[in-house]
């Protein structure tokens, strides 16, 4: 980068003369903060593709199962579960939240000493991981007794009946824990951006 000094002289009264220079400077830590924002923006498009999914994936499972006749059947779908379905929006919220958070990240690659816009993120991000971990949480639960039952609580197993459906609602929430985990990475590079050293 070329660096350029002008000189400007300004006449005060007869004999004073006063003589300004300016001159160009980079930021120490440019480079690096650059990168990092970089970095952000490349984990915030994979954690959309992984919030997508596992909204896409649970909102759109459901399996029915004849028994005897057409007219008795057993069906499981996501909505029957209020888990699954806070589940569901969550996870819409995080995929349109990281959506909208990408011009900001776009703003702190052009100016990585931007402080307000990496500090907006980094509050941002961190409600996020906590709304993304409690929905995962929430439906792991409910997966779990899918697979296992709870004989204490006389629940059965549904998973050897419903076997794609629970293949579904599981991946679902292994691509949200992947976005918690994506979402966890930003936080500590928005912490990194925003030091001072």
């Amino acid at each position: 980068m070329k660096s350029t000094s002008e000189a400007t002289a300004i006449n005060i009264g007869n004999s004073k003369s006063v003589s300004a220079t300016t001159k160009a400077t980079q930021h120490p830590h440019a480079g690096m903060k650059r990168g990092l924002a970089i970095f952000d923006f490349i984990l915030r498009l994979l954690a959309i593709g992984a919030a997508l999914a596992a909204t896409a994936t649970m909102g759109t499972t459901d399996q029915t199962l004849p028994f005897f006749t057409q007219f008795f059947q057993f069906q499981a779908s996501y909505d029957d579960l209020p888990a699954f379905t806070f589940f569901v929006i969550a996870n819409a919220i995080a995929s349109g939240y990281l959506f909208l958070s990408l011009p900001f990240s776009i703003v702190c690659i052009v100016r990585p000493h931007a402080v307000g816009a990496r500090l907006l993120l980094l509050i941002c991000d961190t409600v996020m991981v906590a709304l993304t971990i409690a929905a995962a949480a929430a439906a792991t639960a409910i997966v779990y007794l899918a697979h296992n039952g709870n004989e204490n609580a006389n629940w059965v197993a549904i998973c050897q009946q419903f076997n794609d459906f629970c293949q579904s609602v599981s991946g679902a929430v292994v691509a949200s824990f992947i976005a918690a985990v994506l979402f966890m990475l930003m936080i500590v590079l928005s912490a990194f951006s925003l030091r001072k050293h």
